[in-house]
């Protein structure tokens, strides 16, 4: 309860005094997200890469040496291996055959039954040809770009270009630096992982929308306030809705990433790092970056277009 009071009181945090510190970071952040998808490249799921994924689970632990050399008869371009949880009961098997085509697929999960036999139970089977990855992932493009589309074509209209601006700015650093941890820390890249991508992307939005509001407001309540000090008050009266809404979300987000298995692993990453750095950027990008302007002007324009139309 008294951490509750203290998250929901009034605070008077100077957020915009590191803004400089910030921005030096999240470049180097960027950078470095660049750099890694250049270098690394991502990990793409079966959904995109195409091939055959299998969990299986047995009553006694799995000896995942054993297991390869009885899949090593078969003829497959690419054969992983993974234990799933401490006790090692559960495995994740990923193939591909040789030919990589949809009719070899299925053969090699008949094969792998075969030689694994009834001593396991077969809790999940996928099978994906790479003709379908293919078309998956150029849906996954394009449903991504017109979701970015739409959201850019919303802020435009509902805000000034400015604070339009400043939040596709503080977009694109998100799903960069996401992205860059993914193909980092080589989480598996699936619809999933997309379906992810475009959760967070309405968080961070939602997030800076409700502080572009407030700092609308402000600029009328406030006409005399310097513009650095109204920033900070905006971004302090709604920091504890901010808080709040953060910590909702990891108490369900927490327990998923580490318990919900490898199916949810990279989805459950991307919704908690996208948490935290679609907070941070909201703060110390999105709004940061509207003390490069004089928004009193523009809210003086605004207003006198306002009122030229209704008289």
């Amino acid at each position: 309860m008294t951490m509750l009071k203290w998250i929901t009181k009034d605070t008077n945090i100077n957020f915009m005094k590191s803004r400089v510190f910030t921005y030096v970071l999240s470049l180097i952040l960027v950078a470095l997200s660049f750099l890694s998808i250049y270098y690394k490249g991502f990990n793409f799921g079966i959904d995109f890469s195409g091939g055959v994924l299998m969990e299986i689970k047995s009553e006694q632990p799995i000896n995942i040496e054993e297991i390869r050399s009885k899949l090593s008869v078969l003829n497959l371009d690419e054969l992983n291996l993974q234990t799933i949880g401490a006790e090692n009961k559960e495995l994740m098997i990923r193939a591909q055959a040789d030919n990589a085509n949809e009719e070899a697929q299925r053969k090699a999960v008949v094969e792998i039954k075969k030689i694994l036999g009834d001593n396991y139970e077969y809790r999940r089977v996928e099978n994906v040809g790479p003709q379908v990855g293919d078309e998956l992932k150029k849906a996954g493009i394009i449903a991504s770009v017109l979701a970015m589309v739409a959201i850019a074509i919303y802020i435009w209209v509902r805000f000034e270009w400015q604070f339009a601006i400043g939040a596709l700015i503080g977009l694109f650093h998100d799903i960069i630096i996401t992205v860059g941890l993914l193909s980092y820390f080589r989480f598996d890249f699936s619809l999933t992982t997309i379906a992810a991508i475009l959760t967070l992307v309405g968080y961070s939005i939602n997030d800076t929308v409700v502080t572009y509001d407030r700092i609308r407001e402000n600029l009328k309540k406030y006409r005399k306030m310097p513009q650095l000090e109204l920033l900070n008050k905006s971004i302090n009266d709604i920091f504890s809705r901010t808080i709040l809404t953060g910590v909702t979300t990891l108490v369900a987000v927490i327990p998923l990433y580490i318990w919900g298995g490898e199916a949810l692993e990279s989805f459950s990453f991307v919704i908690l790092a996208g948490l935290i750095i679609g907070t941070y950027s909201s703060i110390y990008i999105c709004t940061a970056f509207l003390n490069l302007f004089d928004l009193r002007a523009v809210n003086h324009k605004e207003e006198e277009n306002y009122f030229a139309t209704i008289g």
